[in-house]
């Protein structure tokens, strides 16, 4: 599969990773695809999960693909492999790690909860009564049930080796309210749930931390706003803010340099991060050059910066 511009620009240049294994859960499209071809540019294996197949789109009914993330990874220099799973199914998730047991020897050094799917779930603007409440509940399955029927079977083949991390992707790097309950719950519960498996793992010489990305300009926010990566900063028409975005790399980029560093997330294990603040600490950009900083500009805009 031909690469796009974007897909380019990621340095293969250093490969910290190399001989390591991943899994990026929920790796079709957005942060969870840039993070799994950025951690395959790293030089490590990576299994991406979804529901989207070629033939077969989840009800998500977008066109990317677990293949394609895969061919991206496989052209960085790493080796993905594609498995469909739906992690919300105990049995489908715990035949992967079963798999993955099998074919790398017991080794798993890094799981990335990326499963979200709350985007047309989520209604803006509801007090939380007015809110559908089967799809506030389906939030929770997906994006809080999932990491954590993931998480169970994962944190085994890291234990038994003493060493590995989970990524709990989220948005906000705290607890505060982030505009819709159900929304909120879910990004909530995934910093809570890296700073409780972190102190549940810490024995076993495993780390846990929660990472968000800023103002992501993924594939389905471009779409949102009708513009392409090319013409993006068309949307600032629309909303201003859109200027401050990021390319779903620099999230990639982060946590790729943080997953390489096992001092360093040791000692983060159970912490809330973001891109921009991890940009800072391991001088990187995103795919333009420029250095995003959500959290600088949501404190000197008045944002609530949950």
């Amino acid at each position: 599969m031909a690469k796009t511009a974007t897909e380019r620009h990621i340095p293969q240049t250093c490969r910290p990773m190399e001989n390591q294994v991943a899994v990026v859960a929920g790796a079709t499209r957005g942060a969870g695809r840039a993070i799994a071809v950025c951690l395959g540019a790293a030089g490590a294996t990576v299994y991406v999960t979804g529901r989207s197949v070629r033939g077969a789109a989840s009800d998500m009914a977008r066109s990317e693909t677990i293949e394609e993330t895969a061919e991206l990874i496989n052209a960085q220099g790493g080796k993905g492999i594609p498995v469909r799973v739906d992690h919300t199914e105990p049995a489908e998730v715990q035949a992967l790690f079963e798999r993955i047991a099998k074919e790398q020897n017991g080794r798993l050094d890094l799981l990335i909860n990326d499963v979200w799917g709350g985007d047309p779930l989520t209604e803006w603007g509801k007090p939380f009564w007015e809110h559908s409440l089967d799809n506030g509940l389906l939030i929770q399955k997906r994006a809080v049930h999932s990491h954590m029927i993931t998480s169970s079977f994962a944190a085994p083949l890291m234990a038994a080796r003493k060493q590995g991390l989970i990524v709990e992707i989220t948005d906000g790097v705290g607890y505060s309210y982030r505009g819709s309950l159900y929304y909120s719950l879910a990004k909530i519960s995934a910093v809570h749930l890296a700073e409780a498996m972190a102190a549940d793992l810490k024995t076993f010489g495993v780390s846990a931390v929660a990472v968000t990305p800023g103002f992501l300009r993924s594939e389905a926010m471009l779409d949102h706003f009708g513009v392409t990566e090319e013409n993006w900063r068309e949307a600032a028409a629309i909303d201003p803010n859109f200027l401050q975005s990021e390319t779903p790399y620099y999230v990639g980029r982060a946590i790729a340099a943080l997953a390489a560093d096992p001092d360093n997330y040791h000692a983060k294990s159970g912490q809330s991060l973001s891109s921009w603040g991890l940009s800072e600490e391991y001088d990187f950009t995103d795919l333009d050059g420029a250095r995003p900083h959500w959290g600088r500009y949501a404190i000197a805009n008045g944002f609530m910066l949950a």
